[in-house]
């Protein structure tokens, strides 16, 4: 049986109802999906992935 995962609004989402997005970590995973669109699935990144993609955000690498 599949757990169903935990999601989270992300701290860097639009407080206003757009640009939204919601990250779920799961053992082998993490998943991000678009709260607006949940039925049109998630994209999965491994742990290494998502901690790099963070840490160019935090520095302003990416915009």
């Amino acid at each position: 049986m599949t757990e169903t995962p935990n999601w989270y609004k992300s701290s860097y989402s639009d407080g206003h109802g757009g640009n939204c997005v919601e990250v779920a970590e799961t053992p082998h995973e993490v998943l991000v999906r678009d709260t607006q669109n949940r039925e049109l699935g998630h994209l999965g990144f491994s742990a290494e992935a998502w901690a790099s993609f963070l840490r160019d955000v935090k520095a302003g690498r990416l915009q």
